[in-house]
């Protein structure tokens, strides 16, 4: 093997490494923009359960509702406990 096609080798090594990171810090941040987005539906979800009203089971899934519906998603959870649909 030459010394050009090492030379070439590394180059492409290195663009290669590039967009595989460049690809991995997208994927994680849409990762950690989930894991905030859940944090935040549970801090909704606990935020009304100290309130007198009905209560509404803090689950992985009504925690995926606020967490991506937001204040939108906490409101449709009241009014489906409301409705007495869970």
């Amino acid at each position: 093997m030459g010394i050009l096609e090492i030379i070439l080798i590394g180059l492409i090594l290195v663009i290669l490494g590039f967009i595989g990171i460049k690809v991995l810090l997208k994927v994680g941040k849409v990762a950690v923009s989930i894991v905030v987005y859940m944090l935040l539906g549970w801090v909704m979800l606990f935020i009304w359960n100290i309130l007198p009203f009905f209560k509404i089971p803090i689950t992985f899934l009504t925690i995926l509702v606020a967490g991506f519906g937001g204040i939108l998603g906490v409101g449709i959870l009241i009014l489906a406990k409301a409705l007495g649909l869970y």
